[in-house]
């Protein structure tokens, strides 16, 4: 996914924390920050039938003895014992058999996307085989995807030579920003932080609907063509992504919470548009810009149903791509306590 000189530009310190924060795990449900809520993961691991080692990520290592009389114990009852917010239990050799069996596939040409999914194909496997165990099981039930999917939908996405961008706002100021261009080769060669581009967006006007179009000129004007570009408001975005309603993006869309430009038609059905009104779209862009709206809209009046059944039919967001990526993100985010 990633080339191996990529170059990470325009990121401060803080700029860095808000980014990562995006895709911090919390609970759907916005409420105050509890103190007392359970903190850090319990890790057990055991062998012959014996618990061998009981430790806590932020305590350290744990008393066998409170555990091994009412051993094998559920990582989901481990958790509660300790206030840990996730557990995991290892049978001994069970990582040691995923890092074997790793080497023994992994490739000298195999680029990281290829490498990450083998490692977690092999970690599946002990999962199944029940060597190891974890809650909460967050994506229970989501296929590992293979490489080709992942090629497949970045170029549904953003075609080599172009970008994506977020742009979040807050208070009528760009609170953070992530762009990533796809080189030709298929690998992403450049990541741009907001730091690189809030001089060259010149003077907002504190509305960010109206202020996302400076940010989308300014990273296009480093980074080339957009081919896909989602703005909000950081706490609208951090809401939506946890928002366990069906049809959440699809409101924040439609009254115009969030704003999506370009959004390219493989992407309209996973992110609740219709696929019809985005391709609508993009012509009408396309054809105010080289100023023949007038005389080509009669002719794409119907063009949004065409358009949908050529690229959907009657197809699911897991048919066109292999999975929901909106709910693969949302069940990596939500967390139950």
């Amino acid at each position: 996914m990633f080339a191996a000189d990529t170059r990470f530009e325009g990121f401060t310190a803080t700029d860095w924390e808000r980014v990562l924060g995006l895709f911090r795990p919390r609970r759907a449900v916005a409420e105050e920050r509890d103190p007392e809520r359970p903190r850090g993961g319990i890790i057990a691991v055991h062998g012959d039938g014996r618990l061998r080692k009981l430790v806590h990520t932020t305590v350290g290592r744990l008393r066998l003895d409170d555990a091994l009389p009412d051993w094998p114990i559920a990582p989901e009852e481990l958790a509660r014992r300790h206030r840990a917010s996730w557990a995991a239990v290892l049978e001994m050799g069970a990582l040691e058999t995923i890092m074997e069996r790793f080497g023994a596939r992994a490739r000298r040409g195999d680029d990281l996307t290829t490498q990450v999914l083998t490692f977690l194909a092999l970690a599946r496997d002990e999962v199944v085989a029940g060597r190891i165990q974890h809650w909460p099981a967050r994506l229970a039930g989501v296929p590992v995807p293979s490489a080709n999917m992942i090629r497949t939908t970045l170029d549904a996405v953003c075609p080599p030579g172009r970008s994506l961008l977020i742009g979040l706002f807050e208070d009528g100021e760009l609170w953070t920003s992530l762009a990533l261009r796809r080189a030709p080769s298929g690998l992403f060669d450049r990541v741009l932080g907001p730091d690189e581009v809030r001089r060259e967006m010149g003077l907002l006007a504190g509305d960010w609907r109206r202020d996302f179009r400076h940010l989308s000129r300014a990273v296009e004007d480093e980074m080339g063509p957009l081919a896909f570009g989602c703005f909000a408001e950081a706490s609208t975005f951090r809401a939506l992504e946890v928002d366990p309603a069906p049809g959440a993006w699809t409101r924040a869309v439609a009254v115009r919470d969030v704003i999506l430009s370009p959004v390219p038609i493989a992407m309209a059905l996973p992110l609740g548009l219709d696929a019809g009104r985005a391709a609508f779209g993009i012509a009408r862009s396309l054809a105010e810009q080289t100023g023949v709206w007038a005389a080509l809209a009669p002719a794409l009046s119907g063009f949004g149903s065409v358009a949908r059944q050529v690229f959907f039919g009657d197809r699911e967001p897991a048919d066109v791509f292999g999975f929901d990526p909106l709910e693969l993100l949302r069940r990596l985010l939500t967390r139950d306590r």
